[in-house]
């Protein structure tokens, strides 16, 4: 009996005509459809167009060097009693909060009261059998996510009933098997920040809260920024936060760690990514500290609220965007990002014309 021949180089090239076709039924298409719409001739249009993906409201603040700054509004504030966003709205920017804790981190290192190759153990010698490798993770790797430590929010369930403690919080990972050897890795942690928050007040004597409102907020005149939602005295001016499939405004869940606890105006954090990128933050140790261990760019995600803060070295140009509207699988992030680089590209697009 003669075998057929086997053409396995075209074997192959069906294989993977018959993956793509059938990988098709499973592209979240609203992805692609944002991406490949004809880019708009202005923000506002974009921003209109970005609602329209299925965001129940949007903030966009813009400011390019030579150019006074703008804030883009669309969609709702709050959906329920049909008010619309507002360019001076309250935001829960999540996560951008490391940004003033690791220059917090940064202005205590340059006066001696911090040092970045101090471990765990020397700063919170009660954690030091608590914490795998406690002796041998610095301040160093905390603040640049290469402790090795859990991330305590990827504990299952805890988005469903947020900890309200940050001690509590931190119980959740304590006598936990580390991820990794110190400084062998690199994985976003929630938890460094918790312990740099800890570390940071316990050095201080204060909250480092305070020290972030007097050392950065008040230098800046930041006065739509706080680093607690317990600050904020009317919450109406909060904008709403809204999580695909759930009815609940997320707005009244308060996020206490120096992870992601701060609340601000679109324009506040504008202001502040600027003095951030140009220096004006920062005298020239802190700048040189601050670029040796963190970054300049962020974004933020809670259940609800999602941001994202931006700055285009060749344009000059800051770009913060604030979108009310999070969901399970993650589109709405995706979207965001293809959001905020076509605003981007708009402006390049502006710039060159002009």
């Amino acid at each position: 009996m003669v075998k057929p021949k086997i053409n396995i180089k075209k074997g192959l090239k069906i294989t993977f005509i018959l993956s793509s076709i059938l990988s098709l039924f499973f592209v979240p298409w609203i992805l692609v459809w944002s991406w490949i719409l004809p880019l708009p001739d202005t923000i506002q249009e974009q921003v209109n167009e970005a609602v329209s993906h299925g965001f129940d409201g949007m903030i966009v603040y813009v400011d390019q060097k030579g150019k006074p700054s703008k804030t883009y509004t669309a969609g709702w504030h709050n959906k329920e009693k049909q008010i619309p966003a507002k360019p001076n709205a309250l935001f829960k920017i999540g996560s951008i909060t490391k940004l003033y804790v690791a220059a917090a981190t940064a202005k205590l290192v340059n006066s001696n009261k911090l040092s970045l190759d101090k471990t765990v153990a020397d700063y919170l010698p009660e954690l030091t059998n608590r914490i795998k490798y406690a002796n041998k993770i610095t301040l160093r790797m905390l603040v640049q996510h290469r402790s090795g430590i859990p991330n305590y929010t990827d504990t299952p369930g805890f988005w469903e009933n947020p900890i309200k403690e940050n001690n509590k919080a931190l119980q959740l990972i304590l006598d936990k098997p580390a991820n990794f050897k110190p400084d062998e890795s690199y994985s976003y942690c929630n938890t460094n920040y918790l312990l740099i928050g800890k570390i940071l007040d316990k050095t201080l004597g204060y909250s480092h809260h305070d020290y972030i409102k007097n050392e950065i907020l008040k230098p800046l005149n930041l006065n739509h920024t706080y680093s607690l939602q317990s600050q904020v005295k009317n919450l109406d001016n909060l904008m709403s936060g809204y999580y695909v499939g759930y009815d609940y405004d997320m707005k009244f869940d308060e996020f206490i760690s120096p992870a992601g606890s701060m609340i601000a105006s679109a324009e506040d954090v504008g202001v502040f990514i600027r003095a951030l990128n140009d220096g004006s933050l920062f005298n020239n140790e802190e700048q040189s500290i601050y670029s040796s261990i963190y970054e300049y760019n962020h974004g933020g995600l809670l259940p609800g609220y999602q941001s994202l803060a931006k700055y285009n070295k060749e344009l000059d140009l800051v770009v913060i965007q604030f979108i009310n509207t999070t969901d399970f699988e993650g589109y709405q992030w995706n979207i965001s990002e293809i959001v905020i680089n076509r605003i981007v590209k708009i402006i390049e697009k502006q710039s060159s014309n002009n």
